[in-house]
């Protein structure tokens, strides 16, 4: 596997694959190591957990730098990528034990109560755009529940994934509880039908959900997905426009646009509209973009430079189906994948930017006469990740809210992902849920226990 700077294409380092016999080998080193690490008590689980938190933020720098490198993040979003990893980690550390545990209910029973237990080694497949908190946001629950883990990272991200690996066995877990796979996607599938792997958690696209759910499927094994998004940003007739064409901005261009619930859909109403593309774009036009290392870059570059030509052609299709673009929309001159923060009005169903998920920065402005038709116009998605309303009636925005077909929504904010609330989609998007109190029970086992 080798790991290429997107930001100049330069090879960073090479690694040498996992074999079929190595993979069978270390899932077997896993699950002896389950068997073991699931009778320990949660307080030294919790110590542990702890203590990882603590190594992520000692070597904040080292992480942060190799994920910018990698995959071409900004030097000051990785940072802040390594502190929500931490941040996950004490907050399971601190709440797993309550929120695992017997959970008594009334019944014929003289006691009948609800027991969560682990399931064994779970199989997460994860993707590149954040390749350090995806991992720890499924990890750090699932680790404290009991389980253990082992981990197909993106191609591209060898060395995040290894470091990831490392954080844990710093942090003092045992050697063999989690475990990085350096395997390419052609091999997951062997993996999953090994009968030691318990359960499948994935993010990534909606055909690589199809594909290991449909595998998961066939050997009867859990699955949680997240997939795909292309979440709407509604701009209501009595939104606050500077302040939110601010926020827009930020949601469509976190990590260079290549995030599953950044905002790509912008539903204007059109008594706004003006004000709001002439805000937007001035913000847009002004990003810098560069470096991904140097303190005052905005935006990076595209992960790889076959995500630049998918979401290039993407554009193109739109404008020639009657989109106007209104800035960007071209890749920027010289060496790495870096495309340019693109704005463009007047979209409709049937263009690219529309019925699909565009994965960079690039803004897509539909106009709505009103506010039942963005509900509709938002609903119009095959996707179900994430969303926002705009306005400045806070109780007219829960309203809508409630309507809109999506896993969170979030009323005059960024949609984000946060320890304390659980995350998922509907649709397309995918399905079950990670972080708060629901995340940590999808892979334990609610055993129901009655007593006479």
């Amino acid at each position: 596997m080798k790991s290429i700077n997107p930001a100049n294409g330069q090879i960073i380092a090479e690694y040498a694959e996992h074999s079929s016999d190595e993979v069978f080998q270390i899932i077997g080193e896993v699950n002896q190591t389950f068997l073991n690490w699931r009778e320990v008590p949660f307080q030294i689980r919790s110590e542990h957990m702890h203590r990882a938190a603590q190594v992520l933020r000692d070597k904040k720098e080292e992480y942060a730098r190799l994920m910018s490198m990698e995959m071409g993040k900004v030097i000051k979003e990785s940072r802040a990528e390594i502190e929500k990893c931490a941040w996950v980690c004490d907050f399971y550390a601190d709440h797993a034990r309550s929120f695992l545990e017997d959970e008594y209910i009334e019944s014929d029973a003289s006691r009948s109560f609800v027991s969560f237990e682990p399931l064994g080694t779970i199989l997460a497949v994860m993707p590149w755009n954040f390749p350090f908190w995806q991992v720890f946001r499924f990890a750090a629950p699932g680790l404290m529940a009991g389980n253990s883990a082992v981990l197909k990272h993106a191609s591209n991200v060898p060395g995040c994934a290894l470091a990831i690996e490392d954080v844990f066995r710093k942090a003092g877990f045992p050697d063999n509880l989690f475990r990085t796979l350096m395997i390419p996607a052609g091999q997951v599938e062997a993996v999953i039908r090994n009968p030691l792997i318990k359960a499948v958690t994935l993010t990534g696209s909606e055909p690589a959900g199809r594909n290991v759910a449909s595998v998961a499927g066939s050997e009867i094994k859990k699955t949680v997905l997240e997939l795909g998004g292309s979440d709407p940003f509604i701009v209501l007739d009595d939104a606050d426009i500077p302040a939110c064409v601010v926020t827009a901005s930020q949601a469509r261009m976190i990590n260079a646009g290549q995030s599953c619930i950044a905002a790509k859909r912008f539903i204007v109403v059109e008594s706004r509209l003006e004000e709001f593309e002439t805000q937007q774009t001035a913000i847009m036009q002004a990003m810098r973009v560069g470096d991904p290392l140097l303190e005052e870059t905005q935006a990076g570059p595209l992960a790889r430079m076959d995500l630049l030509e998918e979401l290039d052609a993407q554009v193109r299709q739109s404008v020639a189906l009657g989109a106007k673009l209104l800035t960007g929309g071209k890749r920027r001159e010289g060496k790495g994948s870096f495309y340019l923060p693109t704005v463009l009005s007047k979209v409709k169903k049937g263009m690219p930017v529309y019925d699909q998920e565009t994965f960079g920065p690039v803004s897509a402005i539909i106009p709505v006469k009103d506010e039942q038709e963005a509900i509709r116009v938002a609903n119009d998605s095959d996707f179900g990740l994430g969303g926002s309303v705009w306005t400045r009636d806070t109780e007219r925005g829960i309203r809508v809210a409630r309507q809109i077909e999506s896993g969170a929504v979030f009323v005059n904010g960024m949609t984000k992902s946060d320890p304390r609330l659980p995350f998922g989609g509907v649709k397309r998007s995918g399905y079950g849920r990670e972080l708060s109190s629901y995340g940590i029970k999808e892979f334990v086992n609610i055993k129901t226990i009655w007593v006479a």
